[in-house]
């Protein structure tokens, strides 16, 4: 089945070749002897959207696993040398699993490890450090709740995955994490540019990466679905809940970033 999406477009091809290496040993001609009949192929099960879920779930079990642990182990002295470390690492995987399209599970248990410990040390410092008592729990209500309305906007049908939506929304993302990377680097040298400060250009500049993270996962609900729909093998389901973490991680990011601003104005 064809699809516009040109991930899984690839992930298709890449299937159809597993699947076509599986079954030509098969179709050899039988060797002499008696008893020496060919192997059956391997089989491959199609991933299935329990499939999905179920790894989700996982990764999210890891990351909470992964960022309790850094909270309470590592001590303050070192917070922000592995707070660096760990989001640098963990950009690095991220980038490898996305344009690699690696269906790795270790790879991307790696990934929910390190984003924990950094996702478990950002909620550290805006908890303790900073003194916004009670913003984590904020943060995490906040991001599941906007996770499941999207997921149910989705099932209506009330937003769609069109071909303008993804072409939108890939330029949107593009967009989004070149001026963050580009503020980062400004940041290194010094130059404040407000976009990640407390202020009316840092609070709008959250408010569009909020809106934006919570599109992002209607492109991972569609992907799912014609994942699905193109039966590609389960192991591709370990890069589909990897979309959506990714997407839970930033998303949970900004609205942490956000409550700050706001509880800093009280």
């Amino acid at each position: 089945m064809k699809t516009s999406n040109p991930v899984l477009a690839g992930l298709g091809q890449a299937a159809e070749r597993e699947r076509a290496a599986g079954q030509a040993g098969y179709a050899q001609p039988y060797p002499a002897g008696a008893g020496a009949y060919p192997a059956a192929p391997p089989a491959v099960r199609p991933m299935s959207i329990d499939d999905v879920v179920i790894k989700t779930v996982t990764l999210l079990a890891i990351v909470g696993v992964s960022a309790a642990l850094a909270w309470n182990v590592i001590p303050d002295s070192l917070l922000g040398p592995a707070w660096i470390g760990s989001a640098v690492l963990g950009l690095v995987l991220g980038l490898v699993i996305s344009f690699m399209r690696m269906a790795n599970p270790v790879l991307i248990v790696t990934y929910a490890v390190v984003e924990g410990v950094f996702v478990g040390l950002v909620s550290k410092f805006y908890e303790n450090i900073a003194g916004y008592q009670g913003i984590v729990l904020q943060a995490v209500v906040a991001t599941f709740g906007v996770f499941f309305l999207m997921a149910m906007l989705y099932k209506a049908k009330i937003i769609r995955a069109t071909r303008k939506f993804v072409r939108f929304m890939v330029a949107a993302l593009a967009g989004v994490f070149a001026v963050i990377m580009i503020n980062l680097v400004l940041s290194l040298f010094g130059v404040s540019t407000g976009l990640r400060e407390n202020g009316p250009l840092g609070i709008g500049f959250s408010l569009v990466c909020i809106v934006i993270a919570s599109l992002s996962f209607i492109l991972s609900f569609r992907e799912v679905e014609e994942g699905v729909r193109m039966g590609l093998p389960e192991r591709y389901s370990w890069v589909a809940a990897f979309g959506i973490l990714v997407s839970l991680i930033w998303l949970y990011l900004e609205v942490l970033r956000l409550l700050s601003f706001l509880q800093g104005d009280d």
